[in-house]
């Protein structure tokens, strides 16, 4: 009797690299893009529509490639929970970009690390080594620089993509310890299945409000689309996907300590986004605030 090959579970690490590189790039493009739609589409429309050009491509591969990855499994709750969680906070992350610079909201979002690190060690009990409180001290000192916190300074939104990497970090620590088994395509196709949710039920409340108070990148009702809409539709669909299962791939293929430091090239992509699309250029304190944090979230990484 034949015996059943052994999984190659070896690191390919020039695939993770380069995969989390490029995916980064993709998530931060349609960021950007985001950001520069603000003023056109309601943020509801945009989860709506962009995870309605997603799904379908999901759907068909994991009818292709894994179809029993599509029957309801043990952690549906948990999953769902999951979604939720990340739906609020891309809701968070993006309503904070029409106010912020984009390398600004990224920096302030990629104080992630710290909080996985806190809430970790929160939920197992577990000591905190001096690295990981050097980071979280860094890592915050990096925060106040951006946000400064005085009658003059100060801006509010920021602490949005701050929430957004506090929700972030709890999604992950129950993608890890309850989802850890299901399909990651799965858990992008729950994921974009919570966006169109969501954003159905706010659009449909937000239709019974007075015109008065039906305005903004919150409220304001859904915006008659062109066809070049639906190709910045699409492409944020792409970028979606891309991040989704870039990541996937990536995380599966290298040491999670050296694709987190690759991760933050986003950062860097969000600084040539700003540049080019909006010609944002943070002032110094914002800059030494934004390397502090990502120093911070490197020292994270690898403690």
């Amino acid at each position: 009797m034949k015996s059943s090959p052994v999984p190659d579970y070896r690191d390919r690490i020039p695939l993770a690299v380069g995969t989390i590189i490029f995916t980064v790039f993709a998530l931060s493009l349609g960021d950007a893009l985001i950001k520069q739609s603000s003023s056109t589409f309601v943020i509801w429309q945009i989860f709506v529509i962009r995870s309605a050009i997603a799904i379908p491509f999901l759907v068909g591969y994991l009818v292709i490639r894994s179809p029993a990855s599509l029957r309801l499994g043990d952690a549906v709750g948990w999953t769902i929970l999951r979604s939720l969680l990340l739906v609020v906070m891309w809701i968070s992350y993006y309503l904070s970009l029409p106010h912020l610079t984009l390398s600004v909201a990224a920096a302030t979002y990629y104080t992630l690390p710290i909080f996985i690190t806190l809430f970790t060690a929160a939920i197992t009990q577990s000591t905190i080594s001096k690295k990981g409180w050097l980071a979280v001290i860094l890592g915050f000192a990096g925060v106040i620089l951006i946000l400064r916190p005085d009658a003059g300074s100060f801006n509010g939104y920021a602490l949005l993509p701050l929430l957004s990497a506090m929700l972030y970090a709890v999604a992950m620590i129950l993608t890890r310890t309850k989802c850890r088994a299901e399909h990651p395509i799965k858990l992008s196709l729950a994921l974009n299945c919570a966006f169109v949710a969501v954003g159905g039920v706010a659009a449909a409340l937000i239709s019974i409000l007075s015109d008065e108070v039906r305005d903004g990148f919150l409220l304001a009702p859904w915006s008659a689309m062109t066809f070049s809409d639906f190709g910045i539709m699409a492409m944020l669909a792409a970028s979606i996907l891309i991040g989704s299962i870039g990541a996937a791939i990536a995380y599966q293929n290298g040491p999670s300590p050296m694709i987190g430091t690759f991760d933050f090239a986003y950062v860097g992509f969000s600084f040539i986004w700003g540049v080019l699309f909006f010609a944002e250029t943070p002032d110094a304190l914002s800059l030494a605030g934004i390397m502090m944090i990502i120093v911070a979230g490197i020292i994270s990484l690898r403690s």
